[in-house]
């Protein structure tokens, strides 16, 4: 961490109600923080519990009517502020990121920027949060709808995406007018926290903004899930979590989103542009190591173009330097651990055993958290790579015949977050983008995610959406008023 300029960025404790708060526990040991790239300690962040995960909650349930009541205004200010000085500390995030969470530095600075605009975008998207006046059933009566915050939000987040999963749902919590307590993974602290310090800096008033660092997931979630006081709960993570995550959000029957599991198809015609579908295959399938939930998952490739896509994309992968993401010139990185490896290589052991061929890469890499960038072909849909998440730098190449036999493949799953096709032809364009059963359609585009669009996924994957006009809506409620006797 030596060539973090702004020592002051590396905070190793749970930002509450405005101060750094160590535990009281002597039972509670220190996380370490380990750099996938090396496996070498980086630091260590004291370890929360559930008595700090109930000091934040009351602490953002203090704050709420301070915060709601600012004018729209106000709150876009201070979110401005913490913008520019996320944009102006991007060199010392991104490396932190990267230390910590093992992308190379260019994703990580590009991670910076992305979290960074949601938190732009919704300090101007709080000032339009517009409601109506409806046409009365009788001249007495005026009917008026107005939204207001929901109140105080929960939010787990994952190491993936450190930076951005937490900026675009805290940025629209706080847009919105309500308050705000995280736990973000546990591999990855020093994002949220370096976020945190940010955001005091910025003018963020305590209470508003905190970040609960802790290893005990199943206590920290009860109360993030359970508290009376949290009103909306917001998770980033697998589908199996997030249902277990539901159920307990149904006790006190408060408002979810969620953004969960994956199972991307990438589909090229034999009309697509060749080079331009490998070009959009190798950024959605390779970036973050393949560690990202709207990651292509299966590439399906017409019959007549398979040879020469499969040849070409081939290359392309064999192209790509694996390394510490700190080395200039390093295009993939870690995995997050060594587990996260042995899943890869289990999915591919099964789908070689039930007839794939590995033509690149299949094998652990420099050390255990690497794993080489791979392609399988003579896979079909029915194999383990091919119906799991891979959440790994693997490419399984699945062969189809026409349009409506690839829709069905694709579809042939509970996933329904992203996906992806390449065509030229306008009428194959409209049908393949309204038949796919997914939340998000790239065409002719693999990098698909940006503030100002809708993210979210239908089915297993979650409901809600982050972002975008319509990323507000899961932060307020709508209150009907009906005013009367004005006939008098």
């Amino acid at each position: 961490m030596q060539d973090i300029k702004d020592g002051q960025l590396v905070k190793n404790c749970s930002y509450i109600n405005g101060k750094w708060h160590a535990s009281s526990s002597e039972a509670h040991a220190e996380i370490e923080v380990i750099n996938p790239a090396t496996g070498a300690l980086v630091t260590r962040v004291n370890n929360a519990g559930i008595a700090e995960t109930e000091l934040a909650v009351q602490a953002a349930k203090n704050a709420l009517k301070m915060w709601s009541s600012k004018s729209a205004n106000e709150r876009s200010t201070l979110m401005r502020n913490w913008f520019n000085l996320m944009m102006q500390h991007q060199d010392d995030l991104s490396r932190i990121l990267t230390i910590e969470q093992g992308k190379p530095l260019a994703e990580a600075k590009g991670e910076i920027a992305y979290g960074a605009a949601f938190i732009e975008w919704f300090a101007e998207e709080g000032k339009r949060i517009y409601g109506d006046t409806i046409p009365a059933p009788s001249g007495d009566k005026r009917i008026i709808v107005i939204k207001q915050p929901i109140g105080v939000v929960a939010a787990i987040t994952p190491w993936n995406f450190p930076n951005a999963m937490i900026a675009r749902k805290a940025a629209a919590a706080l847009g919105a007018g309500c308050t705000f307590v995280v736990r973000p993974a546990t591999q990855t602290p020093l994002s949220a926290l370096a976020m945190a310090e940010l955001a005091e800096r910025a003018g963020i008033p305590a209470g508003v903004f905190n970040v609960v660092v802790g290893d005990d997931a199943h206590g920290m979630g009860k109360i993030l899930t359970e508290h009376p006081d949290v009103s909306k709960f917001t998770f980033t993570g697998s589908t199996p979590v997030g249902k277990a995550l539901i159920r307990q959000c149904a006790t006190t029957v408060k408002k979810v989103s969620m953004e969960l599991g994956g199972n991307a198809p990438f589909i090229v015609f034999d009309d697509a542009d060749i080079d331009a579908a490998i070009s959009g295959a190798m950024v959605s399938k390779y970036r973050n190591a393949g560690q990202t939930c709207i990651c292509t998952n299966r590439i399906f490739v017409q019959e007549n173009v398979l040879t020469a896509f499969t040849e070409k994309f081939v290359a392309a992968v064999d192209a790509l330097k694996i390394g510490n993401g700190l080395t200039k010139g390093v295009t993939i990185g870690p995995m997050i651990n060594s587990d996260a490896v042995a899943d890869v290589a289990k999915l591919v052991k099964d789908s070689v055993a039930a007839g794939a061929k590995v033509v690149l890469g299949g094998k652990q890499g420099e050390n255990e958290s690497f794993y080489q960038p791979t392609v399988l072909t003579n896979v079909t849909n029915d194999m383990p790579i091919a119906h799991n998440e891979i959440f790994g730098p693997v490419s399984p190449i699945i062969s189809f015949k026409n349009e409506c036999e690839v829709i069905a493949m694709a579809n042939n799953t509970e996933f329904g977050l992203a996906a992806y096709f390449y065509s030229r032809d306008i009428g194959r364009i409209w049908r393949v983008a309204e038949g796919l059963e997914f939340g998000m359609i790239g065409i002719n585009e693999g990098l698909i995610s940006n503030a100002a669009t809708p993210f979210g996924g239908i089915k297993q994957s979650g409901n809600g959406r982050e972002g975008s006009k319509y990323g507000l809506d899961d932060y307020l409620e709508i209150k009907y008023l009906c005013l009367g006797g004005l006939d008098k």
